[in-house]
């Protein structure tokens, strides 16, 4: 009597080599040539009956005509009837045969050493399959086969199968000069569930680039883990997300895919502090073969992740965790340099200095003291006005005193803040020696430049006296408001690095603004080296931090250049500052200027569709930027736009807001300052002043500099109620404490500016609440811009970064939004 049995496909893996008598196997059909170690697959289908029955036989390599019938009985040799067998379920299981790659290979394709190997073969190998290639077998058991496992397949692995997945027997990293000397032996010895000591460095010093091997042991044979690495951040995005790896388990096995096919399992706690600390050269689509390249800068990291694969190794790096990383005393003491940078050592105020300094002023003065001890740079980047001058000042005074400014130092300034360091010097530092170099008969001061402690120079004249300045050597270089030479191209830029100096430093209030771009090319003046060349950094840090949104690459480079950046934050460290309060006052647009602002930006919105497609969004800069000021300019006041006809009747609904604003608080006793980045809308608002009979002071780039600090003064004496000031002459390094009242007529496009702004008023000395005023037209442009100033911002919080004057305010895909119809 027959049964139903028990359907059950099995699959036996083996792999045949010399051992077998195997020479190799001739091309056939989608296979080419292979080697002496050939995979192959045997199918078959096993029945199982209740009583105990079992039966088996080889799956055909093809089957014609296979679902006539849904079931054939099985009978013995005597007629008897065994089982049913599922003819349906065969042929479904032999379709997902062919489904996972598999081909059926000819007998006559395998070479034998001689017959009576071939022979032997033959009795115990039937209707083989394989893959196409040889390295398939790889993904095919890390992959394919555990899903047969779910469909109920039976799973066979002979002796001698190559692809299973391996573990690490001992990790390797060693460390060699980039000339190819090996300055060290490797000691990682095997680890067989062992632990290992490790070794101390010790060798001697040299300098110079330096090449890094990751490697990894696998049954006795040493096997490259970098392009492993490079794989697994391709095919797995948790590893270039900061939080997502940090929830990967430290002890849970990673899979890593080797050449030829082999599957590796490593523990997670070694990768993740590896990648953590060498991201970018692993994810370098450009990166050559064989070891990393490293530069004397990484030093700093290198002992950082030798460090964290130190640190409680076994709990970390469970049993294969012992760690040496071979190579130069030399490096590793600059790493304890570079390491120790955010931690100096306290200094007292020098004797003579005309102030008192703050607890958070004097650990500035003793980051800077550091930096020069340790003979390397920094930016130091308080919030604006927490008087990073009077730390410049006590820096220098120190250096004095010590008898160390046997060279002058030279601080190169934006044009606006010559009086102002000349009179902070005076009242801080009085026993320093002052130089400015400015007006047209500076020339005569070159001379005496050496008999001073301290020169005073501008952006603007420092290419045109360039060759005074590089034949003299300085203690230090100072470039104040560091941002100003954010643009890496600019003659300004390239004229500061051939000055000859002991010791850099950078002092900005914004170190984040719009790119990183502008944070390489401050480093780049400070540690030349240091982030590599801008083609580099471009490639393996901005676009994947701003475009990609890498957090670990973001949070790894934000680790790489914090022991060089001092930045203490207002609410921080000066308590004793009174409250900032902010609000945006937003206005409507209605009848003419209404009219207008929708003419104009259906004629932008024409006119940029037509530049995009002619010249694509790089080429059309000028054109978009051109549209977009006229929005821009309407928002603000109709009559900024050229050829404006006065018509009349024509709404101006900023300056109708101002006209109520500006008699009350002036009425109420407060100091006001007014900033704009339209020199023209100042001139519009004074018009405006004349006819309220308000009194007025302005402040723009046509203000002589050398009347800049008489107008300063007269409105800190409170003479004056209002001061008019252009975005980019008094939008930083002013003192105008005497301002309770802070209005700003237009958004710019980035936070940080209008934030240094409103720092002339917010700032040490300041004793009442300082309230801002941001004027927005609604459903605008100017909306828009607000939008993207919070996207900057985030990307200032995440790592670091600065302004260019040319550079891309906007992305092609926030062309629309700005674009949009009034809402």
């Amino acid at each position: 009597m027959s049964a139903a049995g028990r359907f059950r496909p099995r699959l036996s893996l083996q792999t045949l080599g010399r051992g077998d008598g195997l020479l190799g196997m001739r091309p056939s059909g989608p296979f080419g040539p292979r080697g002496p170690n050939v995979t192959v697959a045997q199918i078959s289908w096993t029945y199982a009956t209740d009583d105990g029955f079992y039966w088996e036989t080889a799956a055909p390599t093809t089957l014609l005509n296979r679902r006539p019938a849904s079931s054939q009985t099985v009978e013995n040799d005597k007629g008897q009837r065994l089982l049913v067998r599922d003819l349906g379920a065969e042929a479904d299981a032999l379709d997902l045969v062919w489904d996972l790659g598999l081909y059926p290979l000819p007998s006559d394709t395998l070479q034998w050493r001689n017959e009576q190997a071939e022979q032997a073969a033959a009795t115990r190998l039937a209707s083989l399959w394989t893959l196409v290639q040889e390295d398939f077998f790889g993904d095919f058991w890390a992959e394919q086969l555990p899903e047969l496992q779910t469909k109920g397949w039976s799973i066979v692995v002979l002796p001698g199968f190559a692809h299973e997945s391996v573990p690490v027997d001992a990790w390797h990293l060693t460390l060699s000069p980039a000339t190819g000397e090996i300055l060290s032996k490797e000691v990682a010895t095997r680890m067989r569930g062992r632990e290992q000591g490790v070794t101390a460095l010790g060798l001697p010093a040299g300098e110079g680039s330096w090449l890094l091997t990751l490697g990894i042991e696998i049954d006795g044979e040493m096997v490259d883990l970098a392009p492993l690495l490079a794989h697994l951040l391709q095919r797995d995005g948790r590893w270039l997300d900061a939080a997502k790896m940090a929830l990967i388990d430290d002890h849970a096995l990673i899979t890593l895919r080797a050449p030829g096919g082999k599957r590796i399992d490593a523990l997670a706690a070694p990768l993740k502090a590896i990648v953590g600390s060498m991201l970018e050269l692993l994810s370098d689509p450009l990166r050559k073969e064989g070891p990393l390249p490293l530069s004397s800068w990484d030093a700093y990291r290198l002992e950082a992740m030798r460090q964290s694969l130190l640190d409680s190794q076994v709990q970390r790096a469970g049993v294969h965790g012992g760690w040496q990383l071979q190579g130069d005393a030399g490096l590793r003491a600059l790493a304890q340099r570079l390491r120790g940078a955010g931690t100096p050592q306290p200094v007292a105020a020098p004797a003579g200095l005309g102030v008192t300094l703050r607890p958070y002023q004097l650990h500035g003065v003793a980051w800077l003291h550091y930096l020069r001890e340790q003979h390397l740079a920094g930016i130091l980047a308080d919030d604006m006005g927490l008087g990073k001058t009077a730390q410049a000042l006590a820096h220098l005074l120190i250096e004095k005193q010590a008898g160390r400014l046997d060279l002058p130092a030279l601080a190169v300034l934006p044009t606006s803040l010559i009086f102002n360091w000349q009179a902070e010097a005076r009242r801080m530092a009085p026993g320093l020696r002052v130089l400015a170099l400015q007006g047209p008969e500076r020339q005569r001061d070159f001379a005496r430049m050496a008999e001073h402690d301290l020169v005073l120079t501008t952006y603007p004249l420092l290419w045109r006296d360039r060759a005074a300045l590089e034949a003299q050597a300085f203690h230090l270089l100072i470039l104040d408001e560091a941002q100003t030479v954010k643009n890496a191209t600019a003659r300004s830029a390239g004229a500061v690095r051939r000055l000859r100096a002991r010791h850099r430093l950078c002092i900005t209030g914004t170190p984040l603004e719009n790119h990183l771009g502008e944070l390489w090319t401050q480093f780049d003046f400070l540690m030349p080296g240091f982030l590599g060349d801008m083609r580099s950094f471009t490639r393996l840090w901005r676009k994947p931090i701003e475009i990609g949104g890498q957090t670990l690459r973001a949070q790894l480079l934000a680790q790489r250049v914090r022991p060089f950046i001092l930045r203490r934050r207002k609410d921080e460290v000066a308590s004793e500052l009174p409250p900032l309060s902010e609000t945006i006052k937003r206005v409507q647009l209605q009848g003419q200027q209404r009219d207008l602002y929708e003419s104009v930006r259906v004629a932008a919105d024409e006119q940029i569709r037509g530049v995009l497609k002619r010249k694509g969004f790089a080429g059309g800069q000028i054109t978009i930027l051109d549209a977009l000021l006229k929005l821009r300019q309407v928002c603000c006041d109709p009559f900024l736009l050229k050829h404006m006809q006065h018509e009349p009747g024509m709404e101006r609904a900023k300056l109708e807001l101002l006209r109520d604003m500006l008699p009350a608080l002036v009425a109420e006793g407060r100091r006001i300052l007014v900033f704009s980045q339209f020199t023209e809308m100042l001139d519009l608002i004074a018009l405006e002043l004349a006819q309220l009979q308000l009194p007025w002071l302005a402040l723009t780039g046509k203000t002589p500099p050398a009347q800049r600090g008489a107008l300063v003064a007269e409105f800190q004496s409170k003479t004056v109620p209002l001061l008019l000031i252009s975005l980019k002459a008094g939008g930083v390094g002013l003192n105008l404490t005497a301002a309770d009242t802070v209005i700003h007529m237009d958004p710019w496009w980035n936070p940080a500016v209008q934030e240094q702004a409103t720092a002339r008023a917010h700032r040490i000395g300041q004793e009442q609440t300082v309230f801002v005023y941001k004027i927005v037209v609604e459903g605008s442009i100017e909306e828009r811009i607000i939008d993207l100033q919070a996207r900057k911002s985030a990307l200032a919080e995440g790592v670091l970064g600065s302004d260019t004057a040319f550079e891309t305010k906007f992305s092609s895909e926030d062309l629309q939004l700005l674009l949009a119809p009034l809402t």
